[in-house]
């Protein structure tokens, strides 16, 4: 039954701070069966509630992030189903935690969704980007149009939904789409492991807060966002980890942050 079968798995680092999530299929180039899209949904939720982990990093497993969504599988479905299918997959987004995604190689369809509703996305000089769907008389549906949109604008979103052409790993940078190019899968480790200790050092709640700022303010008018950062500003002045920070500063030590 093409609707199952894969895995996304979780493996915890840095003392549990750290949550990997990977997905897996192994000779399939990590194609995305229902079943994983119900397990993105589920691990989320593990992590969500788990106060240990600060940071949550998204990779594939062998050569390849992912070559998209498993294709037999959509006509096992009825049409109503359609409705909800990017809820699942696009969990990262909802997370309070900052979520990363490591791009290595393909990074197609529902998987380039994937990594659009991460926070931040870090790849390989050989990842490749696209949104295929057109080439099966379909458009994306777990919000890529949307999202990419809001990160290269109308014009060229358009172009790459209606044409199916991949964008290279160079050009995703150029355009935001990626924070930083690695040379290599190694290399692109070693930026993904700087990054995560330089995010465990800061407050986990200064963190969170950035994070929902940004989300919510993009997403309504310039005045709603300033708004909304000037209630957060004032909310983490009020903070124990605020409080240690400026601590930190004046004695010239590594803060301590709690979250609280």
């Amino acid at each position: 039954m093409a609707l199952t079968g894969g895995s996304i798995l979780l493996e915890r680092t840095y003392d549990g701070q750290v949550a990997n999530l990977t997905l897996s299929r192994p000779g399939t180039y990590n194609v995305v069966t229902m079943e994983m899209r119900r397990l993105m949904a589920e691990r989320f939720a593990e992590i969500d509630a788990d106060e240990r982990v600060k940071v949550v990093v998204i990779r594939g497993e062998g050569e390849h992030f992912t070559s998209g969504g498993d294709i037999a599988g959509f006509m096992e479905l009825d049409p109503i189903d359609f409705s909800n299918l990017g809820h699942d997959i696009t969990a990262p987004s909802r997370s309070p935690k900052p979520v990363i995604a490591a791009v290595d190689g393909y990074c197609f369809g529902v998987g380039f969704e994937l990594a659009l509703s991460c926070d931040i996305r870090l790849a390989t000089k050989r990842s490749q980007f696209a949104l295929p769907e057109i080439r099966l008389g379909m458009i994306p549906g777990s919000g890529g149009t949307q999202r990419l949109a809001r990160l290269i604008g109308v014009s060229r979103t358009k172009y790459h939904v209606m044409t199916a052409e991949r964008i290279p790993a160079e050009k995703a940078e150029e355009w935001g789409i990626v924070a930083k190019v690695a040379e290599d899968r190694d290399s692109l480790e070693e930026e993904v492991s700087k990054l995560t200790e330089t995010i465990l050092g800061y407050s986990p709640l200064a963190i969170r807060t950035a994070k929902e700022v940004l989300d919510k303010g993009t997403d309504g008018p310039l005045y709603t966002g300033i708004e909304l950062e000037r209630k957060a500003y004032s909310m983490l002045r009020s903070s124990h980890d605020f409080a240690e920070g400026v601590a930190a500063f004046l004695e010239k030590r590594k803060p301590e942050f709690n979250g609280r």
